[in-house]
């Protein structure tokens, strides 16, 4: 089977958190001679799936499946960071919380245990998973607003823009989708293919991405 990228959608998620990510394996998909699916999927299957931006919907084309050899990203969500849930208000923790308790949580728990899958996220899409009892012990990162968050569902939250967790790659607020990407370019395919993506976009990968190897800093920066 080829390898793919299944990007998954939600009601409410973030519509930069996935265009980002969908456009950059995309061209690296076109970089590499085709050798790449990215496709946008759901839980449920195939269906229009309202974002939490005005309304902005994509499709999703077909059912996650956590056993596909390849890349799952998940996204986060967009809307009020405040409000009143009982008067209507969906914030995005309402959104991530939901979303964690649909049947998605248990796909990808299952693709976080099969050895051929890699689970990436973007902003509040750790959360998401974090909510859902996916990340406990796990170096993540996400939005700064919801560094707390993690901690407090027994994540160990790491500031950086793109943390390396072995089979687990998480990234910071929406816009370090596209360094997610590149940086999945250049891990699974190397250096060359993420540049040439780079050259195309008129975009440098931001930051250090964080793995857990080399020394500790003695003093704090």
């Amino acid at each position: 089977m080829r390898r793919g990228v299944q990007i998954v959608l939600f009601d409410g998620f973030d519509p930069l958190d996935v265009i980002a990510p969908f456009e950059v394996l995309a061209a690296g998909s076109d970089a590499l001679g085709g050798g790449l699916d990215v496709e946008l999927v759901s839980a449920e299957g195939p269906r229009r799936v309202v974002s939490g931006t005005r309304g902005l919907a994509l499709e999703a084309t077909a059912a996650l499946d956590p056993h596909r050899p390849g890349i799952i990203v998940v996204p986060g969500a967009s809307g009020p960071v405040d409000g009143d849930p009982d008067e209507g208000v969906e914030t995005i923790p309402v959104l991530l919380a939901r979303f964690a308790a649909t049947a998605a949580t248990g796909m990808i728990a299952e693709a976080m245990a099969d050895p051929d899958v890699l689970v990436a996220t973007v902003c509040g899409g750790s959360l998401a998973l974090a909510m859902g009892g996916l990340l406990e012990g796990r170096n993540v990162v996400t939005h700064v607003l919801g560094m707390d968050v993690l901690e407090a569902t027994g994540a160990t939250p790491v500031r950086a823009r793109v943390v390396d967790d072995g089979d687990l790659v998480t990234a910071g607020g929406v816009t370090s989708g596209l360094d997610l990407a590149l940086y999945l370019l250049e891990r699974e395919f190397g250096p060359r293919i993420a540049l040439a993506v780079e050259a195309l976009f008129e975009y440098e990968r931001r930051g250090t991405v964080w793995r857990a190897a080399g020394r500790d800093a003695e003093v704090a920066a």
